[in-house]
């Protein structure tokens, strides 16, 4: 161990050395690196972002984890790991090749799995590992089904929802993907979303939104006199703690979408792409306590901790233009999104268990309007455009195969399965066992 970290301090001294002639040099004629070491910074970048991504879906099984009841955390808790699995297979057989090769400004591109290249060669002019970049958009199609998860928790079956997350990380979220991503018909267009305010974050809450409806609320939660019945979330702590994991994720979701680190520009860009990041959801989570406190008297956590996600993804679709002021003001927003459009849901009856549809398709839109705002390469009208052709094939997409679901196999559990928690009737595991009814203490 020494004789290594005496090689490691040697290495270090002698690759100082090495740079002096280059700050003796004039700054705005930097060297530009080897493509060897461009392939090794992007790659480096990719595969940080990518398990930084990874680490969200830990921080949406928290948070939903603390939102729903206790005696659904573990039913939440399975559907999450297992929707990451599901979403790195099928983004393997069929994503990848489906949202980037061969898309050539249509509407999706080929099937079949993905093969990685092997190091050196022609994989040396992408400018990075094509593993690397294959991991990376992978756990960008994980998010988007964990949006689905926590919207239409408490009352789904769990195969049906597995079946859904299979069809949705395979082909509605790749084939969406490739229209801008992918070289698409909407980037051709001109439409802009950086790392998925709209691809990523809308698409999910489309997809929890036709679920939402046709699966229908939580037994009690509405009255028939229009009265709205809390359903208080069974641990703050562990939905504040899947609040941080999200946030510190972000920073890879929206700094790693530069897709670049091999100058001094890009990783200029990613500092600047952080900092915005860490601006707007600042602000959401500020704009969320003040108006709870001056519409409720009081100051609600939950709205507090999806505050600073609606500023997360209110700045996702541009988190590299804005001024630090113009971020401030996405991201508050994106904020004040949350408190207004919770209780919008509730009077129209729409449940949904953590907010998900307020945070990711509502401020997904508001993010992706207002990017001609610091942009100006974009345009209102194409932004409107892509917002509203996402928005009808996901929401058709999607509502076709939870009509499929629900004739085939049925996706709600019934009433007396509600009541018990799906804990017991679909996991056979209680994340709380002494806390239930007839449990026995040790």
């Amino acid at each position: 161990m020494k004789n290594l970290v005496a090689k490691g301090a040697t290495t270090l001294a002698l690759l100082s050395l090495s740079a002096l002639p280059v700050l003796a040099q004039d700054t705005e004629a930097a060297p530009a690196v080897s493509p060897e070491v461009a392939y090794i910074f992007n790659t480096l970048l990719f595969l940080i972002g990518g398990f930084l991504v990874m680490w969200m879906a830990a921080g949406f099984a928290m948070l939903e984890a603390g939102l729903v009841r206790s005696k659904n955390v573990s039913m939440q808790c399975l559907k999450n790991i297992s929707l990451y699995s599901i979403a790195g297979i099928m983004f393997w057989i069929t994503g990848y090749n489906l949202m980037y090769t061969g898309v050539d400004g249509g509407f999706m591109g080929s099937f079949g799995p993905y093969s990685f290249d092997a190091v050196g060669g022609d994989a040396l002019d992408t400018g990075y590992s094509t593993a690397s970049d294959w991991f990376f958009q992978m756990v960008f199609c994980a998010t988007t089904a964990s949006i689905v998860s926590g919207t239409l928790a408490e009352r789904i079956k769990l195969w049906p929802f597995l079946i859904f997350t299979v069809v949705l990380t395979g082909f509605i979220y790749p084939i969406a993907g490739s229209w801008q991503w992918g070289a698409g018909w909407l980037s051709e267009m001109g439409f802009s979303d950086f790392a998925g305010s709209t691809l990523v974050h809308s698409v999910g809450g489309w997809a929890a939104l036709a679920g939402a409806i046709i699966l229908g609320a939580r037994k009690g939660k509405y009255g028939a006199d229009g009265s709205v019945h809390p359903f208080p979330g069974s641990s703050m702590p562990l939905a504040t703690l899947g609040t941080f994991i999200l946030w510190l994720g972000w920073f890879g979701f929206n700094g790693a979408s530069q897709l670049a680190m091999g100058t001094i520009g890009d990783v200029s860009d990613i500092s600047r792409i952080f900092a915005n990041t860490n601006m707007a959801a600042a602000a959401g989570v500020v704009v969320a306590v003040l108006l709870t406190q001056v519409l409720y008297k009081k100051v609600d956590v939950t709205m507090a901790l999806n505050g600073a996600l609606a500023g997360l993804v209110s700045i996702t679709a541009e988190p590299l233009a804005p001024s630090v002021w113009q971020a401030v003001f996405i991201g508050a927003v994106g904020g004040a999104i949350v408190v207004f459009t919770v209780p919008l849901l509730d009077k129209l009856k729409i449940d949904d268990v953590v907010g998900a549809i307020p945070v990711h398709l509502i401020a997904g839109i508001w993010g992706t309007l207002i990017v001609p705002l610091s942009n100006s390469d974009a345009s209102w009208g194409i932004q409107i455009t892509g917002i509203a052709a996402y928005g009808a094939f996901t929401l058709v997409a999607s509502a076709v195969f939870w009509f499929i679901l629900k004739a085939a196999m049925g996706i709600r559990v019934s009433e007396e399965e509600e009541a018990l928690g799906l804990d017991k009737v679909e996991v056979g595991v209680e994340a709380y066992p002494e806390f239930g009814t007839g449990s026995q203490r040790i």
